[in-house]
């Protein structure tokens, strides 16, 4: 996350391409914008797989990306083409369809703007972000696709997948803590997480959801969840969705109007809970929305920041609010007892002094969001090495109290 402000929503160059090359990885074949970044992840594995600029993926990533904790812009669009094998597999959720590349993926579902296919006669599985403004862009590419050399068949139905594990007991994130955590943009690898557990932090922020997210998340599963959460980790749930309308840097924001604001805001709620159910968390669980640092249409945010705290709390859910001290905790604070809005339970504020309290200083009063309700982000940027592994990371201090 970031510590910037809309013209109208456009398509970006990269999406108006008339232009397209061909690309081809293990027979599967695609066109893609001409102007779309190709990387080849398997002679670079420790590539971060980011969507902010469009671009296609080709291979597995590796165990450590280097990703930097905080990417601004919002996603654009891009695809993930690996070989459909057991690590693979494991990626694929209960949405994931699969195709030949002669009836195409076009059509697929699309869940959390990302779109899954296993493309069995090519043996790869393709995973393609966009947003909304990129989603029909991305469905061409998709539906350009077609058997090429090399191709070798693998179906899906062949791997041992998550789907027959049995259902544990939904996780309540992050519960009760009193004490230090991480977030960083992507989801990191089992052996980076081992690794860490030698650090200082006992929990990690995951981006669930939102249509900014700009990380690929393909290590995010279920399994990957319950396997940190068996493993002693604690969460903070974060969706990045629709961003302030009066900061330029994204396309994706929410509108200046503030009854639409509010109900964009109860959306918003509607479709961070679906995802944070089917990653293995329930109610009374906090999902924290991010609304990067921004001036004005203080409006706006509060009547969209409303909207997501009543759809949360309709659903059984606990709302939180993540941006920086001057923008929206300032503009949250000074409303806090304005009968228009509706508070979030919990206040996450970025304010990067280097200490590790909830001390909210100039930007929020002492007497508000009390009895286990902050977090505070209080370093950003920064690059640690715990059991011989680094991440480039943001350091936050937790004190939560899960729901009675």
């Amino acid at each position: 996350m970031g510590a910037g402000l809309a013209g109208g929503a456009v398509i970006p160059p990269a999406m108006a391409d008339s232009d397209t090359r061909t690309v081809n990885y293990h027979g599967y074949e695609v066109d893609v914008p001409v102007s779309w970044r190709v990387v080849d992840l398997d002679a670079d594995p420790g590539v971060c797989v980011r969507f902010d600029s469009p671009a296609v993926y080709l291979g597995t990533p590796g165990e450590v990306s280097d990703c930097p904790a905080d990417i601004s812009g919002g996603r654009t669009a891009g695809l993930v083409i690996s070989p459909l094998d057991a690590k693979s597999a494991a990626m694929a959720t209960a949405d994931t369809a699969t195709a030949t590349t002669e009836t195409g993926a076009a059509k697929a579902k699309s869940v959390n703007d990302r779109i899954q296919v296993a493309v069995e006669d090519a043996g790869v599985l393709v995973s393609a972000a966009h947003n909304s403004q990129t989603e029909d862009r991305v469905r061409a590419v998709l539906d350009s696709a077609r058997l090429g050399e090399g191709a070798k068949t693998a179906k899906l139905s062949s791997f041992d997948t998550a789907a027959a594990k049995a259902e544990a007991a939904p996780i309540v994130a992050p519960g009760t803590l009193n004490d230090e955590a991480f977030d960083t943009c992507t989801a990191q690898s089992q052996s980076t997480m081992d690794a860490w557990r030698e650090s200082p932090y006992q929990a990690v922020g995951i981006y669930t959801s939102g249509v900014n997210r700009a990380c690929g998340q393909d290590l995010l599963t279920p399994e990957w969840v319950s396997t940190q959460y068996a493993n002693g980790w604690q969460f903070i749930v974060i969706h990045h969705g629709l961003e302030a309308p009066c900061n330029p840097r994204y396309d994706e924001v929410f509108s200046t109007d503030p009854a639409t604001a509010r109900q964009q805001g109860v959306d918003e709620a509607n479709a961070a809970v679906a995802a944070a159910t089917a990653l293995g968390f329930g109610p009374g669980s906090a999902i924290y929305v991010d609304i990067e640092a921004y001036d004005g249409c203080t409006e706006a945010v509060m009547s969209f920041v409303s909207g997501w705290a009543e759809g949360l709390n309709a659903a059984g859910w606990l709302s939180g609010m993540y941006s920086s001290g001057a923008s929206g905790v300032a503009d949250l604070c000074s409303n806090y007892n304005n009968d228009q809005y509706t508070m979030p339970d919990h206040l996450w504020f970025a304010w990067w002094n280097g200490q590790a309290d909830t001390d909210s200083g100039q930007y929020c009063s002492a007497d508000y969001f009390t009895g286990g309700r902050r977090l505070h982000q209080y370093v950003g940027d920064t690059s640690e090495t715990h059991g011989g592994v680094t991440v480039n990371i943001d350091r936050d201090f937790l004190d939560v109290k899960a729901a009675a």
